[in-house]
């Protein structure tokens, strides 16, 4: 491994395929492994040569392809002669090629992969454009999404469904069916063919495609993941026709939901023909022995493919995987058993995973917008790498996400580019520019420049001190900042961002973050690994030797994997058993013949047996290994009990797939030798590193504190054993570690180990600061705040049970300062983000002195700060010293809580008592003691008095939840608590009040400069809902950017349910002056701090203690936004409605038994109003204050008796205009069995109003098709909110307003 080795490989080996090469093609750099025998010698007894080669993935001037250059320097490496570029490349020594390489994840990103077309079933035509509905930022008002990647859609009239559904209590014979149409699908469903294609129309479609130029095709129809008959015939034909690549989802994912499978299939087609170009053009530099050797390409889940074997779809995260792959090799304990953590610090971003024994894989992820349905390993990346650009925005210091990229780079790069994290590395020392390269500047051959990064952070320096002496009015309480404690700050702000999704990884998932080591890996990870580890309370840092190139290594330990999987559909039961685990059998022995195929014995292959396993009506499944035990069952409540914290003990498990993972080894790796050698290892510490071989210099580098002399040592001149205490530098040939103080380093032969000493834990009050603001301070508090807000979030869908919080999302967590002011939201549920202050508030005036220890409430009533009733907020306050320092609390969507309709969601209510269970404050836990006795009583007994009503329908679930939602802020209050051990309570308490006047400030500039606009500061808005009752707002803007709020002329209260609680229309006003200030920042009371809001009593925006409200959250919320952005002139109305849709079925008695009841519910996305600053209105999306997610269309179908016929835009229903506004959709249901439907919509009369001239979005319109046996159909209009009760065979369609256009 080191530099000045020089031997050759072994004369006896030349010619004869010795040398192992690994490859990963990144998209700046290419880094290349050499392995090869050599004459073994004292220092290095191993007998193996490690040569490493790192080249630019693009220099067009020198090389083709710098996988094949890589390879070329490599073999002249080794063998000592010349191998010219322009002859064909000897392979008579590669005994193998692994390569990893991002080709795949450039073209997907860039959006440069093959011009394909999509083949869906008729009326799915834009299935992937409408996705899964939510947009990607909510406080985006432009919607930005990601194209899709197909260039034409084929529509094939053919369509299949299952028979039986989920959800039917009643014991059936559901599944089964004598009739000639109906089939058994793969999965075991019985499937009804409703229509077969006509082959002849689709030849004809597929030919038309064909002749447009595209040569690549995607198939995916409804159910095929089961039913794959129509898929194979529609391969088959365009196959005959000449597509040169055919993808069908039934073969590429077998796995139900279309949307993924789609996305998928389609990803597939885009991808793979590009790979195979670059295969076959990386092929042809060599000689005709290319064919002879073995050539392994690695895969997003971990494993190596043959390269003929190797897709598009199975690329995209190449190379990262290989990455963990070597850190799971070289630095896990199969004796020791100590999880890892991977940091894989890069030039734009970072990369985290985590590995305990076993690789942690993901079946769903989404990568530049298109969702990927494939074994991935678990690798989350976050913005934020060497070229991450620095900011100061709204009082805060920003790390990216923008990023300088390669060209033009940090500002020390000589191309004028901005500041970085490389800079700040640079000026605080922990970059050394004698020992950086020098390929700078306009002849390549200058080096880092110091001076434009510090004239840049000196300008930056200046503002950041301007700003934040401005805002304060004595001169005293704010010190000026150094450039260097800016910088340092940065460093700092940039750690705490890489910090969350490793947060997420680990303790969200039940793991204790600091019982793991860090793995630290990437170019610019070791400069970040400490005080990475040290955030996090890790107390080991592995830095392999090797860790620049640690994803080239890694592919050279990798294993050639084959998966086979299949769909199932089973109970698991004594009787299941038995035939499941024959067919994982079967599926085992059909990937050991592949890999017998590819050359491996029997002793080399090893199989991993899974069943994805869940609780019947959840979507949250589990990949569930083969334990010693044998039992799938109590594997999987153990993993269930592990990362959700708890189990379903009467609730059927279902088992959803089969999955076999194979993987063939060629040579055995000892894992974890480097646990062995810190045994037996005899250290010593350098106490003068200058005496020492490998010292180079000492240079000043800046830590907390000031300036600290530092050792710079090269670590190929350490041996192992030498412990080197910090603070120093290691410098390796392509990467520098630094090691903070208080860190020691113990060289090993392949490591460097870097342990925590005790002075730096995290035990009490570590971080001593003044309570006085501060910029950096203030901005690592906010992402610690925010991150505890996602974590209680990510608790809470965790633990939750119903689909509502579990899989659509309807749910927020937030904390809140001692007075109950709105610190930190996640970014969940917009109309819940400014009401939930307006609950906690009312508690805490409500119940005063009586709040005690261990206290809980629960209420949803909108006189105390709720919004409608099934949305029911838990707080908690939390105590410190017998006082009330904090407050956190969790607001979630309950599926059922009683009244006159099923879901809570009456589209004809007209008193509170009809919407259900209904609390203005009651204490859910009292001092610890859970009140279930209260709840019960609150739940079934209390809306049951009421005449037509009901209690819940769904006790069980709604307990459940609630009692996720006490987990929830239970996380949030341990955080919270180790904050201020952290701290300090006093610090932390006073950053709540800081980062609160912080976005004032920023709120306060956005009104100041709408003023400048609108030099009056008068500005005005109306709209009316479909009754004609108007909403009326006028604003006035102060010089001091102050603003009044004045709904005065609002109509009055309504005898109906779209009356909306204050607390409504202050989350309207907060979520839109957040989205108009368009930067980072941090969501709190104090955007509301500069506003004073005046709403008339007794309006419909401030309606009477037993007004009916469940329409206001769901419809007037979004009215609202629609008038406050047309009144500022940002933004044309979108559809101004969620589309409420509600059915079920109630319980039933058959027979002397009674079955329990069921109900669906789900909102449907619109037309996004277009503005002034982007082109056009988003498509099928959802607005302003919703972003839950919609039913699969297979799962719907699977679970419900339902057929879904159609689900796409609504051309031409958006407005006209220089933009203009985006499609409504139409969603078509028709119903199996007699059931009722509830209809709860907007804008089905006054259309959604164009800006500046732009036209009006269309209408929204519902409709019911009553289907009569020996009788035309009955098309019926239902207005904007009505019960109907359905007859099979009916249909319900749903055509969903357009947003309005921007300007003429």
């Amino acid at each position: 491994m080191e530099t000045t080795d020089n031997r050759l490989l072994l004369e006896e080996c030349g010619g004869k395929h010795r040398v192992r090469i690994s490859v990963d093609r990144g998209g700046t750099f290419t880094d290349c492994v050499g392995i090869f025998p050599v004459e073994p010698t004292a220092k290095d007894p191993s007998g193996e040569r490690v040569v490493v080669v790192k080249l630019l993935s693009e220099d067009p001037t020198h090389y083709s392809d710098a996988p094949r250059e890589g390879i070329r320097r490599i073999l002249e490496i080794a063998t000592g002669r010349p191998h010219p570029r322009d002859a064909l490349l000897a392979t008579e020594n590669i005994e193998s090629i692994r390569m990893g390489t991002t080709v795949a994840t450039n073209a997907l990103l860039e959006r440069k992969g093959e011009p394909c077309a999509l083949v869906v079933t008729l009326g799915f035509r834009d299935l992937l454009k409408i996705g899964n509905q939510a947009r990607p930022k909510i406080f985006d008002l432009s919607i930005s999404k990601p194209d899709v990647l197909y260039q034409h859609v084929v529509q094939i009239d053919e369509r299949v469904t299952l028979v039986g559904y989920a959800m039917d209590p009643r014991p059936a014979a559901q599944n089964q069916s004598d009739e000639t149409n109906v089939v058994v699908g793969r999965s075991g469903e019985h499937v009804r063919i409703l229509k077969t294609p006509e082959w002849a129309t689709v030849r004809k479609q597929l030919q038309q495609v064909f002749d447009t130029g595209i040569r690549s095709v995607a198939v995916c129809l409804m159910h095929a993941y089961t039913f794959t008959a129509h898929e194979e015939e529609i391969g088959r034909i365009a196959s005959e026709i000449g597509f040169t690549h055919v993808t069908l989802s039934s073969q590429l994912s077998p796995r139900i939901k279309i949307v993924p499978r789609a996305h998928s299939a389609t990803a597939d087609a885009y991808l793979t023909p590009g790979i195979r170009r670059y295969v076959d053009g990386f092929a042809s530099g060599f000689d005709a022995g290319f064919g002879d050797i073995r050539i392994d390409f690695m895969q997003s889940d971990g494993g190596l493919a043959p390269v003929e074997h190797f897709s598009g779809l199975r690329a995209i995260l190449s190379g990262p995987a290989a990455g963990v792959v070597g850190y799971a090799v070289t630095s896990y304990s199969e004796s020791e058993k100590i999880s890892l953590v991977g940091f894989d610090m890069g030039g734009t971003s970072t990369d985290v995973s985590r590995f305990g024994g076993e690789f942690e894989h993901v079946f769903e992820t989404t990568t530049a917008g298109v969702t990927i349905q494939a074994p991935q390993l678990d690798i989350n990346t976050v913005a934020a790498g060497g070229g991450s650009r620095l900011f100061f925005r709204n009082g805060l210091m920003v790390v990216g996400p923008e990023s300088a990229g390669a060209f033009p780079g940090p500002a020390c790069y000589r191309n004028g580019g901005p500041l970085c994290i490389t800079d700040a590395n640079l000026l605080l020392g922990r970059l050394r520019v004698e020992h950086f390269p020098h390929i700078f500047g306009p002849s390549e051959d200058q080096p880092l420049d110091m001076n434009a990064t510090r004239a840049l952070f000196e300008q930056l320096v200046a503002d950041i001190n301007a700003e934040m002496r401005a805002r304060h009015t004595a001169e005293s309480a704010y010190q000026n900042k150094s450039v260097e404690e800016i910088a340092l700050g940065f460093l700092q702000v940039a750690n705490e961002t890489m910090c969350r999704p490793i947060r997420t990884l680990t303790e969200a998932r039940g793991h204790n973050v600091q019982n793991h080591s860090l793995a630290c890996f990437g170019g610019a990870g070791g400069q970040h690994a400490c005080a990475v580890a040290a955030n996090l309370g890790i107390r080991r840092v592995f830095v392999h030797r090797l860790a620049s190139v640690l994803s080239a290594y890694g592919l050279g330990l990798s294993e050639v994997v084959h998966e086979e999987q299949s769909p199932a559909a089973a109970i698991w039961s004594n009787e299941a058993q038995q035939p499941l685990l024959a067919r994982l059998e079967k599926l085992s022995r059909v990937g050991c013949r592949k890999l017998i195929s590819q050359g491996f014995l029997d002793s080399q292959i090893r199989v991993q047996r899974f069943l994805n396993m869940r609780y019947d009506g959840t979507d949250t499944s589990i990949m569930v290994p083969e334990s010693t035990i044998g039992d799938y069952q109590l594997r999987f409540e153990s993993m269930h009990q592990r990362e959700f914290g708890f189990v379903l003990r009467n609730r059927r498990i279902i088992v959803d797939d089969l999955r076999a993972r194979v993987t063939g080894t060629l040579s055995k790796v000892k894992s974890g030798q480097v646990y062995d050698e810190l045994k037996s290892l005899q250290c010593r510490e350098l106490c003068e590193p200058n005496t020492h071989p490998a010292f180079v210099d000492t240079v000043s580098v800046y830590f907390q504190g000031g300036y600290r002399p530092t050792a710079v040592l090269k670590l190929g001149l350490l041996n192992p054993g030498d412990v080197v205490r910090g603070p120093a530098i290691v410098l390796d040939c392509n990467s520098a570690v630094l090691v903070e103080p208080n860190w020691v380093a113990t060289v090993t032969s392949t490591q460097l180990v870097l342990d925590n000493t005790p002075v730096t834990t995290l035990d009490v009050s570590t971080h001593h600061i003044s309570t006085e603001i501060d910029p950096i301070h203030l901005s690592v508090l906010a992402n610690r705040f925010m991150s505890i807000a996602e974590q209680m979030g990510r608790t809470l869908e965790k633990t939750s049970v119903s689909t509502n919080i579990k899989e659509r999302l309807d749910f927020s967590c937030a904390l809140f300062d001692q007075h109950g002011n709105l610190v930190a939201n996640a970014p969940h549920i917009p109309v819940h983000l400014g009401s939930m202050s307006h609950a906690v508030k009312f508690q805490l005036d409500r119940f005063s002195e009586d709040l005690q220890e261990g206290d809980v409430i629960l209420v949803n009533h909108p006189q105390a700060g709720g919004t409608h009733l099934p949305d029911i907020t838990i707080i908690s306050p939390v105590f410190h010293d017998s006082r009330i320092i904090f407050f956190v609390a969790s607001r979630g969507h309950h599926a059922d809580i009683g009244g006159i309709s099923p879901g809570s969601m009456p589209p004809n209510s007209c008193e509170l008592f009809q919407e259900g269970a209904s609390s203005m404050g009651m204490k859910i836990v009292d001092r610890g003691e859970f009140q279930e006795e209260a709840v019960r009583h609150m739940l079934l007994e209390e809306p049951a008095q009421y005449p037509e009503c009901s209690g819940t329908r769904n006790y069980r679930d709604v307990l459940s939840d609630l009692k996720a939602q006490i987990a929830a802020n239970h996380r949030g209050i341990a955080l919270l608590s180790q904050l201020c051990a952290e701290y300090g309570l006093e610090v932390v308490q006073e950053y709540m009040a800081h980062i609160q006047h912080t976005a004032e400030a920023a709120v306060r500039l956005l009104l100041k400069e709408t003023r400048v606009k609108h030099p009056t500061g008068q500005l005005s808005g109306h709209d009316f809902m479909d009754d004609g009752s108007k909403i009326s707002l006028h604003v006035d803007i102060s010089e001091d950017g102050s603003a009044l709020f004045d709904f005065t002329g609002t109509s009055p209260e309504i005898y109906g349910n779209t009356n909306a609680p204050p607390s409504v229309t202050h989350s309207a006003i907060i979520y839109c002056l957040r989205c108009m200030v368009q930067s980072d920042l941090p969501l709190n009371q104090g955007c509301l701090a500069p506003v004073r809001v005046v709403i008339p009593e007794n309006s419909f925006l401030s309606p009477s203690s037993t007004a009916a409200v469940v329409g206001g959250n769901v419809l007037t919320s979004q009215r609202l936004c629609d008038v406050i952005l047309a009144t500022f002139g940002v933004a044309a109305a979108s559809q101004g409605c969620m589309n409420n849709l509600t059915f079920g079925i109630p319980a039933i008695e058959e027979g002397g038994v009674r079955y329990e009841g069921w109900g669906y519910y789900e909102t449907i996305a619109g037309g996004h109003g277009a503005g002034r600053d982007w082109q056009k209105g988003q498509d099928g999306v959802h607005t302003n204050m919703t972003n839950t997610k919609i039913t699969d269309p297979e799962i719907l179908e699977r679970r419900y008796p339902v057929i879904l016929h159609r689900f796409m835009l609504r051309e031409g229903s958006g407005g006209t205009g220089m933009h203009p506004g985006g499609n409504g959709c139409i969603r078509d249901i028709e119903f199996l069995e007699a059931m009722s439907v509830s209809l709860l919509t907007e804008r089905r009369v006054f259309q959604p109003p164009g800006l500046d001239g732009g036209g009006n979005g269309a209408c929204g319109l519902n409709l019911w098709e009553r289907h009569f046996e020996h009788k035309d159909k009955q098309v019926l209009n239902l207005g904007g909110k009505n019960s109907v009760f359905v007859q099979p065979g009916d249909h319900i369609v749903i055509m969903t307003p357009g947003g309005g256009g921007y300007g003429k």
